[in-house]
């Protein structure tokens, strides 16, 4: 049991990481990457994969403190989640279109 508990968060991390770089691969070949007109706007799509990861490490701590598993687990798992959840924001970021009227 301990086994599986061990290769278990890199099972499923790596297969999300695996799953978003081929996503951004394929879309940097077809160049299709998100562009963005004012530069502040391409620095947040920039920093949206890392910010999730960031955020999912730290909800991963704070689950570690008040549930009774690893914390090593939920860490892991908080950051792939975060990764995951960081390139999903990208794609729906990197698709809106804001307009703003003067």
């Amino acid at each position: 049991m301990g086994f599986v508990m061990a290769i278990a968060p890199v099972v499923i991390i790596g297969g999300i990481v695996v799953f978003v770089l081929t996503r951004l691969k394929l879309k940097y070949n077809q160049g299709t990457l998100g562009k963005k007109k004012s530069k502040n706007a391409q620095y947040l799509l920039d920093s949206l994969i890392p910010i999730g990861m960031l955020f999912g490490c730290a909800i991963g701590v704070i689950l570690g403190i008040f549930l009774p598993v690893f914390l090593h687990l939920t860490v892991s798992l908080g950051a792939g989640l975060g990764f995951l959840f960081g390139y999903i924001a990208y794609e729906i970021y990197s698709k809106k279109e804001f307009v703003i009227d003067k």
